[in-house]
């Protein structure tokens, strides 16, 4: 062969194997939630886990967001790269044109599927021992801080409500985040919040003073048709039992638009990574494949080839 045809075929070979190794790369968009939360955190860390456990394959960009409702509109304008978290409630009611979805109803949001459960939205009552309430009955005649504008504040207003206690508490008028320097100074008597478990704010809580995470019962927990979890013993200082709350789940979700081997080797590499996760954040370990009953729409094809080759149990109508 001539030498230089000969080297002309050897720079075309380097640059097709090149152009090869830039296109193997898989790149995805997650968007959670706003930085500085919790949900963010967890994307970081699903972003370092999904690189690590794919050998580089698959590149995760984490997006700021503004909220669940936001992340499920976006669907609409998203492509096969589009992975976002909301409970599955919300797209059931986006699927519907239901409450914050009516009159905004689109065919994209048909093709929303499921990929794998993330740490579900955890209620905790946090009240100081000096207050000697044990139950949500003893909250009666106490200060309580419920913070605003976030699903815990809003969650705690109903529960009040619902428990026959709003009028027979204070409400302190106060933001959440001063809650755990409140609690300490005796401004309030308790505070609630809504998060991963174990919630940060409860860590330093219950880490600073003594403190009791109220339980709620089977009944009350039926009363707020919400799923019940259970917080194990020693999640946090002085607590020597479980803990029975109230949570809404939290899924990752991406749509048919993606395709199945990424949508399985997203799956696989959480599951896979979860454990290590876990050693990094504790919140990662309350994720287990009973939690995928709370998925009650579809799961991507491609997850649920990774679930039947795991041999974790789906529901038909989840295929």
């Amino acid at each position: 062969m001539n030498p230089i045809l000969k080297a002309a075929v050897a720079a075309l070979a380097v640059t097709v194997s090149a152009a090869t190794v830039a296109t193997a790369e898989t790149r995805v968009t997650y968007k959670s939630a706003k930085t500085g939360s919790s949900y963010y955190q967890m994307g970081v860390e699903l972003a370092e886990a999904m690189k690590a456990g794919t050998d580089g394959d698959i590149s995760v960009t984490i997006e700021e967001s503004q909220g669940s409702v936001q992340n499920v509109m976006e669907v609409r304008a998203r492509g096969g790269d589009y992975v976002f978290t909301t409970p599955p409630a919300l797209v059931g009611l986006a699927q519907q044109g239901k409450a914050m979805f009516e009159g905004k109803g689109d065919p994209a949001f048909d093709e929303i599927r499921a990929l794998f459960p993330i740490p579900s939205l955890t209620m905790h009552f946090v009240m100081s021992k000096d207050s000697g309430t044990t139950d949500l009955a003893g909250m009666e005649g106490k200060t309580i801080l419920l913070g605003k504008g976030s699903f815990g504040a809003t969650e705690g207003e109903k529960y009040l409500e619902l428990f026959g206690l709003t009028d027979k508490v204070t409400v302190a008028d106060a933001e959440l985040s001063n809650a755990v320097a409140a609690l300490k100074n005796g401004q309030i008597d308790g505070f609630v919040t809504a998060g991963s478990w174990p919630a940060p704010n409860v860590i330093e809580a219950a880490a600073s003073m003594p403190v009791t995470v109220l339980s709620l019962s089977d009944d009350q927990i039926a009363e707020t048709k919400r799923t019940k979890l259970t917080i194990p013993a020693g999640t946090y200082a002085g607590q020597e039992a479980d803990i029975t709350t109230t949570s809404l789940p939290v899924v990752a979700f991406t749509t048919t638009k993606m395709d199945d081997d990424t949508a399985y080797e997203l799956t696989r590499t959480f599951w896979e990574s979860k454990a290590k996760l876990g050693d990094t954040s504790p919140w990662w370990n309350g994720v287990d494949a009973e939690m995928l009953g709370n998925i009650e729409g579809k799961i991507h094809p491609g997850a649920v080839r990774y679930y039947e080759e795991a041999g974790i149990a789906l529901t038909d109508a989840q295929k």
